[in-house]
């Protein structure tokens, strides 16, 4: 047997040089990251975790409508992998720009495979008869106001993340597994909390909750449609409509002047409750919507 000393001498160097040690994948930089709004952020924090680094191009309380990247945005945009689109108006004008100033970037469709809804598809009925607009004739981007399509949305997500980094394909899934049990349980919460509501009508200042009226059984009623404010015939029918169907509530976003939806819910008596339909804590977000919901119907 050969002496022992020898060989503990050896050992820092043996164990330097990885022999006996179990090994693991190195460590890589996050995949850098870019989407449009921040509920997507949310989601795809969700499923990458510390394996991605994401940024949101359409900051907080912004307009998506009418935003404009910044210089410094688009500099950061150079050096992203991967740009999860959502089908929001903005886009249509600034990813071919985004895509030209790097032909690298990555561009998923998180909303590709969901069913979308025309943007007008729960209107107001005035009483010359409702005239449709352009924005109708678009489809509604706001498909992440509604879980179960946000768990087809993180699916989609998740193939993006795993072909982009495929040693960590296991974990993303695992991720997105877990993420989508979370999402189906607020879904239940909702439901429990809407369990009785169904029918319910709810004003809206801007068209933003068809899909969660869809999903929930409500009926959207929307002050504006493109931004714009009624028209004061309009206002007036709108007043009328809200008497009649007993409506307590007016929901407005701080993307939009909140004019309008404070004359309606003074002149029926009802309330204004503020509901960030882009607001980051997706998850919280929906459930002050189901609670207001339920409150008001009472």
């Amino acid at each position: 047997m050969p002496p022992l000393r020898p060989l503990i001498r050896l050992l820092p160097a043996l164990l330097a040089l990885g022999f006996g040690v179990p090994q693991t994948p190195a460590a890589a930089d996050p995949i850098s990251v870019f989407v449009s709004i921040p509920p997507q952020q949310y989601i795809v924090q969700q499923i990458g975790a510390e394996l991605v680094h994401v940024q949101t191009l359409v900051p907080p309380g912004a307009d998506a409508h009418t935003y404009e990247p910044k210089p410094g945005q688009m500099a950061q945009l150079a050096g992203a992998r991967l740009y999860f689109s959502i089908g929001i108006s903005f886009e249509k004008a600034w990813l071919p720009k985004i895509i030209a100033a790097n032909p690298q970037l990555k561009v998923v469709a998180s909303d590709q495979g969901l069913a979308k809804l025309p943007m007008g598809h729960h209107h107001r009925e005035t009483a010359q008869g409702h005239e449709p607009d352009s924005e109708e004739s678009a489809l509604d981007p706001h498909v992440w106001l509604s879980p179960p399509l946000v768990i087809t949305m993180g699916e989609t997500i998740q193939a993006a993340l795993a072909k982009a980094d495929p040693v960590h394909a296991p974990r993303f899934e695992e991720n997105f597994r877990k993420f989508a049990r979370q999402m189906d349980d607020l879904n239940a919460q909702i439901r429990t909390l809407l369990a009785d509501k169904g029918g319910a009508r709810f004003i809206s200042l801007h068209p933003s909750w068809g899909y969660f009226a869809d999903t929930y059984g409500l009926v959207q009623i929307p002050v504006e449609l493109e931004g714009k404010e009624p028209k004061a015939a309009q206002l007036r029918d709108l007043i009328r409509q809200a008497r009649q169907m007993k409506i307590t509530v007016v929901f407005t976003q701080p993307q939009f002047s909140p004019r309008s939806a404070q004359l309606i819910a003074a002149e029926i008596g009802g309330q204004v409750i503020p509901a960030d339909p882009l607001a980051a804590d997706l998850p919280a977000t929906l459930l002050h919507m189901a609670r207001a919901l339920r409150s008001a119907a009472r």
